[in-house]
């Protein structure tokens, strides 16, 4: 059964009571010291860079990776979770505050972390999962590309005094400031950028960000290149983490934030799994979702009270943090702690650091973040999953990531249910059952020609409904029996039983007697909870086939005769 943490259940307790449980492996602080460090190391550049991205100040992304990156870590459901802020929110951040101002990110992050705590304790985290794999994609490679066009002005050092925030306004912007173009921002980004891919190819393990930002910094310092860094746009850095504090609370913006803080939520649970699955691939471990979930909530929440970001698990500091080494989740506890630590004895020196540099960061993760390849992949996929992806991929960039998502979500379910119904459906069990029934059954079969047999495949649900209804209409007048098999039908939903319960009645007026046969677990406590099978009745919802043919026989017989007793067969032929 597993045990209870804290009265809500094991499926929540986190990995690292699991590890006090369980006993820690040898030399584990040691290992989680090193990938700790290695982490901060990765994740300092990164938390300033997408906290900028994102229209606020740097330090607000150390903020969040500080008090967001410990508490998913001490709560996540997965073994090797890095948490703070990422890519996957840098375009919903940025439209929420050119919109509402962060006192409105800020409400909307606190909504987000509530949604967050409702998937955990409901159970929801395990369905996020399923969440189909063209939207995913679609969404993600559109905000790689429009992270990758929020660079442009940085990466140039165009003379920009405000950019517009749409796609295709933001690019016709660039193309009329191209004048203002600063080669030495140009020179630093495309050397930084150069770099970066450089290190990634040939040094995988050196922290390649981290050692651009100090090589451009200690450039433009020792040279006074006329390039803006965060000292110049940001002025310096605090030292410390600010005093926690609420947002103020007002049910009318909560309202008009909704559709934002329910975007921020899904962004969190879906990319934080995606992050342990990962995990769990490199390592063999099995993550837990609803913890996950768990966490994510406690970190939003942590992290908009001490001034952050929305923050969520971080795929790249995640692979590093098991590369690392890493044992426990106490790894990533030392990477906030080390964050927090720099920001102490180093907070003015980050004001040297060139935003060109941040943005060819930016422009590798934007471009990693795309998967080029993956997309390239699902084009050659079906024609309604190309289809899911790249309506999805053209909403994010040209309309709204909120859109992207709700649009994407139908147009799945939708195929969804036309792929259900295309493997499922109604059909007559005429040559079918007839290949299927072992010679007694096809004997007693072939002399009951009043007798009609429709066989339900796949779940009845509304979907298969509506197909079961224009089937059976074909039917202009039913034989004396109906058997309708449903062996093959796992579960039935409202739509589905208000179907049967018509044809039931189409039925009683026509005077055929309607016969179910195999009817399994779920269908059948629908049946009898709804009171349908009382209508039916009992002694007309058969086993299996054999003794549906023995009961239509019984019902169509004279009624003079005496009704024939079903006829045993071997239990190989069994037939339902």
């Amino acid at each position: 059964m597993g045990t209870q943490w804290f009265g809500l259940g094991s499926g929540l307790e986190p990995k690292l009571v699991q590890c006090f449980r369980q006993g820690f492996p040898p030399g584990f602080l040691r290992n989680d010291l090193f990938a700790g460090l290695t982490v901060a190391v990765v994740a300092l550049p990164l938390a300033m860079a997408f906290a900028i991205a994102s229209g606020v100040p740097p330090e607000r992304g150390l903020f969040t990776a500080i008090i967001a990156g410990a508490l998913i870590s001490l709560l996540s459901g997965s073994r090797y979770q890095v948490g703070g802020p990422t890519g996957a929110f840098v375009i919903i951040v940025y439209g929420i505050i050119a919109r509402h101002g962060y006192d409105g990110l800020a409400l909307a992050t606190l909504m987000a972390g509530g949604m967050l705590l409702l998937f955990a304790v409901s159970g929801i985290g395990t369905l996020i999962r399923y969440i189909p794999y063209p939207v995913t994609t679609g969404f993600t490679a559109g905000i790689g590309l429009l992270i990758l066009s929020s660079q442009v002005k940085d990466f140039l050092g165009l003379s920009l005094t405000e950019t517009p925030a749409d796609f295709l306004p933001k690019w016709a912007a660039y193309l009329r400031h191209a004048h203002t173009l600063n080669p030495w921002s140009l020179g630093i980004g495309g050397g930084s950028l150069a770099a970066l891919v450089a290190l990634r190819r040939y040094a995988p393990r050196v922290p390649g960000a981290l050692l651009v930002v100090v090589a451009a910094s200690a450039a433009v310092a020792a040279f006074a290149l006329p390039v803006e860094t965060i000292g110049s746009r940001f002025g310096d850095i605090p030292r410390m983490l600010p005093a926690p504090a609420l947002p103020a609370l007002d049910l009318g913006r909560m309202r008009e934030l909704l559709p934002d803080a329910m975007t921020i939520a899904l962004l969190a649970a879906i990319e934080s799994l995606l992050s342990a699955v990962v995990a769990d691939g490199m390592t063999g471990d099995r993550h837990r979702p609803n913890a996950e979930m768990l966490a994510q909530a406690a970190g939003n929440l942590g992290a908009v009270l001490f001034g952050g970001i929305p923050a969520t698990g971080a795929i790249a500091r995640t692979a590093t943090n098991i590369r690392a080494g890493a044992a426990t989740p106490l790894s990533g506890v030392i990477h906030a702690g080390a964050l927090l630590a720099f920001m102490f004895l180093a907070a003015p020196l980050v004001r040297l650091i060139p935003l060109t540099a941040l943005a060819a960061i930016l422009i590798q993760v934007a471009y990693g973040m795309s998967e080029t390849h993956r997309f390239r992949a699902l084009l050659r996929a079906p024609r309604s999953d190309a289809a899911v992806l790249l309506t999805t991929f053209a909403l994010t960039v040209l309309v709204d990531l909120n859109v992207a998502i709700q649009v994407g979500f139908v147009l799945a379910a939708m195929l969804f249910m036309k792929r259900m119904i295309q493997v499922g459906g109604i059909h007559p069990a005429g040559g079918l059952g007839h290949e299927e029934m072992p010679p007694p059954l096809l004997a007693k079969r072939m002399g009951m020609p009043h007798v009609d047999i429709y066989e339900i495949q796949g779940p009845f649900f509304f979907g298969v409904a509506e197909h079961f209804k224009s089937e059976l209409h074909r039917l202009h007048r039913p034989g004396q029996a109906l058997i309708l098999r449903m062996r093959h039908v796992p579960a039935m939903d409202a739509t589905g039983l208000h179907a049967l319960r018509l044809f039931h009645e189409r039925c009683r007026h026509t005077r055929t007697a309607l016969v179910l046969s195999g009817v399994q677990a779920q269908p059948l406590a629908i049946l009898r909870s709804s009171r349908l099978a009382h209508a039916i009745g009992e002694e007309n919802i058969c086993l299996d086939l054999e003794h549906a043919l023995a009961r239509a026989h019984e019902l169509t017989a004279d009624p003079s005769g005496p009704a024939p007793a079903p006829e045993p067969s071997p239990a190989p032929e069994r037939v339902v």
